[in-house]
């Protein structure tokens, strides 16, 4: 079910009146809506891989509740590793399986040998990726015995399965979000106004930049050889406008609606363009993702501890595997590659305290923010394209300068939808910059600027060309 369908503004005001005003007595009844209402809304793309969502769940709850049982150092690391496998080979076949299958044939090809294989017709059950690693954290937090394990099952499921953030984050960790299922929650008409608030503001941001952007980002990106450098620059911005829209409007909805229920999410963007480097970006962006890498796979691995040349090598692992974990493809590694080479001289000079922390003054911070997204902008090229070499072509064309179509603007449809994105994103720079200024993690809105996004979303946003978010593939 999509946050931007009649389905999904059906669906939500029955959830909100049953959880609320029919079964509000107990938490055990709120948790059973909660359930059944995730259940319901995973079920509308594909009901055969809610078994998937359950078994993940009984597979983490039981070892959680046998590690909280044993003390045994072997047992437990029996038990940890089962959780690993069992999590990380579901995520491996459905969504690498075909990939390192035609990595390992036309490896064999390069060297001059031939073999056959078969690929697979699998189906990509949405979300897998983040309730994969939501599941697994829990496990490891047992393990670490930063968390004591649940013995509720209808809470931990609940937990699991919450739908505003079930396919698409925030990555959430038990010890924020299982603890806010063991209590009755009491409506909360401040957190229910914010809510709304939050979720108009995604709303904005997914129908009005982000599915307008795409209109002309796909038009640019599935004809870039006959475009000129200034259409590609256009096709470049706007789709990193995009995928931020798309991603943090989702985020903004789950969020908010979640608020509705008097339940908390995580902050997963914190105006991330607005980075005066790559190490700040990467902490304005995906948060739940970066945080969860930093605490289960950098620090694991050593973090920032021992020899400059180990700890650079922890970095790089990160970023490369981050990058694997957005998709099948060697451009998903490759734009993982590209932030680890942009990270790590900042990194070294921060680790040999080179750096200085010094105010700066407006316009050398302008220079930075500018020159970070200008770095972000290319490297979203990458992830974009289809393959690295249409990903170097595209590059190559836009620094040579080459000449071409405008596809922005062969038609009046596409220039006005090309004009309107790009006032939606001026707004929303604007919007980002004074909050960001203000010390806000989130935008703030009164009641005329909501009225105000309302009327916006609702004659500018491209809502008969609405599309599916794009980290629902992920």
């Amino acid at each position: 079910m999509l946050f931007n369908s009649v389905d999904f503004a059906v669906f939500l005001p029955i959830v909100f009146i049953l959880y609320w005003f029919v079964f509000s007595k107990k938490a055990v009844q709120q948790n059973a809506v909660i359930l059944i209402a995730s259940y319901v809304f995973y079920g509308f793309w594909d009901w055969r891989f809610l078994i998937l969502i359950l078994f993940s769940s009984i597979v983490d709850f039981l070892i959680g509740k046998k590690l909280g049982e044993i003390s045994n150092v072997s047992k437990r690391k029996l038990l940890i590793t089962i959780s690993i496998v069992i999590n990380l080979g579901l995520l491996g076949f459905f969504k690498y399986y075909n990939f390192f299958l035609d990595s390992f044939t036309a490896a064999f090809t390069f060297f001059g040998s031939s073999i056959s294989a078969d690929r697979l017709n699998i189906i990509l059950p949405v979300g897998i990726s983040f309730y994969t690693f939501q599941t697994l954290s829990y496990s490891i937090d047992v393990y670490r015995k930063k968390l004591e394990p649940t013995p509720n099952f209808l809470a931990f499921s609940s937990f699991v399965s919450f739908f505003p953030q079930l396919v698409a984050g925030p990555i959430e960790r038990a010890t924020n979000l299982l603890p806010q299922f063991y209590k009755k929650r009491i409506f909360s008409y401040d957190k229910a106004v914010s809510g709304v608030q939050l979720i108009v503001w995604g709303f904005f941001k997914k129908i009005v930049i982000a599915d307008n952007a795409s209109i002309i980002v796909n038009g640019i990106f599935n004809n870039y050889e006959n475009q000129s450098f200034e259409s590609l620059l256009i096709g470049a911005f706007l789709f990193s406008f995009q995928i931020y829209g798309d991603f943090s409007g989702y985020s903004d909805i789950a969020i908010g609606t979640a608020r509705l229920f008097n339940i908390d999410l995580m902050t997963n963007f914190k105006f991330p363009y607005l980075s005066k480097n790559i190490g700040e970006f990467w902490k304005r962006w995906h948060i739940s993702l970066s945080t969860w890498f930093r605490d289960y796979v950098y620090i694991p691995l050593g973090g920032s501890k021992g020899t400059l040349l180990k700890s650079i090598r922890n970095v790089g692992v990160v970023f490369i595997v981050s990058g694997f974990w957005h998709g099948a493809n060697w451009t998903f590694i490759f734009w993982g590659f590209m932030h680890a080479v942009l990270y790590i001289p900042l990194f070294i000079a921060i680790k040999k305290r080179k750096t200085e922390v010094k105010k700066s003054n407006a316009i050398v911070n302008g220079f930075k923010i500018v020159s970070t997204f200008i770095l972000v902008m290319f490297s979203w090229i990458v992830f974009r394209s289809l393959t690295i070499t249409d990903a170097f072509n595209y590059i190559s064309r836009i620094i040579t300068f080459s000449t071409g179509g405008d596809f922005y603007a062969s038609t009046s449809k596409y220039l006005i939808i090309t004009g309107i994105t790009f006032c939606s994103i001026f707004f929303l720079i604007a919007t980002e910059f004074y909050n960001d200024k203000k010390g806000r993690v989130e935008t703030y809105f009164n009641s005329y600027f909501l009225i105000l996004l309302c009327l916006l979303t609702a004659f500018l946003g491209a809502i008969k060309n609405h599309a599916d978010f794009i980290y629902f593939q992920f």
